[in-house]
């Protein structure tokens, strides 16, 4: 597949953009009354310029940066062309930098938080109390317990998610047209396809990652082989997709959004520049 490098500035931008807008939009009504240029217009308007850059906005930036960057490197320097294979390793290294230096450390607080508040005699206070009880029981390490599967899970979400959208868009683009602009509800409908095979196929490493960041990991699993044994050997294989229909529901919509809205702004940004 062709690689365009994007500049980094207007992945970063695009990629945030387009986590602000999925966090906005993530009910399928709002998406259907809005387009996405339009949700960005009503976003500035009614939260302001950081209500587009907050939350997992920041997280979504990240991850395009990331892909685009690994894609550059391995990108085929004669012909600029990125393999399946190679975008297969881009998404992983873009899905790994996002857990190392973000997710890892959120989720591990979130899901502590929330198994302590379903304890009978809760111990943290809220955010800034729990964070700082975690660090001082466990050390700076104890907020990045399960760091080894979020990167599997982040790395392989990624991964999968790119290299669908881009094979998919790729396969479309060649029955187009030349020159031809996918329009947005095709570019929609591909990422929610990205979303869907994501889940199917990252679904275990999801269940593992959310056992290794729980209160009692420490005292059931050894490391994440160990859980992953452990859920097969007591609970079955079919434990390991439990949980699928509420993150399907999730991810395709979320592939959806995030995939139109970033491809829009990255055509904003550059006919901008161009002008």
């Amino acid at each position: 597949m062709a690689f365009q490098k994007e500049k980094p500035i207007h992945s970063l931008i695009a990629g945030t953009t387009a986590g602000a807008i999925e966090a906005y939009a993530k009910l399928p009504n709002r998406l259907l009354r809005l387009a996405p240029l339009e949700i960005i217009r009503e976003t500035l308007k009614t939260k302001g310029v950081t209500g587009l850059y907050s939350g997992c906005s920041a997280l979504a930036g990240v991850r395009f940066v990331s892909y685009d960057h690994f894609k550059g490197m391995l990108a085929d320097r004669r012909g600029g062309k990125v393999s399946a294979p190679r975008s297969l390793l881009a998404g992983l290294g873009a899905g790994m930098t996002e857990a190392i230096f973000a997710v890892t450390p959120s989720e591990t607080i979130k899901t502590k938080m929330i198994d302590d508040a379903n304890r009978p005699n809760p111990q943290y206070r809220g955010l800034v109390h729990g964070t700082i009880s975690i660090v001082r029981q466990e050390g700076i390490f104890g907020i990045y317990r399960g760091l080894f599967p979020v990167m599997m899970r982040q790395g392989a979400n990624s991964a999968v998610r790119f290299t669908t959208y881009s094979t998919l868009k790729q396969f479309v683009q060649g029955t187009a047209r030349p020159g031809q602009t996918l329009p947005s509800t095709i570019t929609f409908g591909i990422g929610a396809i990205a979303g869907l095979v994501t889940v199917y196929t990252t679904m275990p490493l999801d269940v593992v990652k959310t056992r290794m960041q729980s209160l009692e990991a420490r005292s059931q699993y050894r490391n994440s082989f160990h859980c992953a044994y452990r859920i097969f050997t007591e609970e079955g294989v079919r434990r390991f997709w439990t949980g699928t229909t509420p993150r399907l529901a999730r991810l395709v919509m979320s592939g959806g959004i995030v995939f139109t809205v970033y491809e829009n702004i990255i055509k904003l940004i550059g006919h901008s520049s161009s002008t």
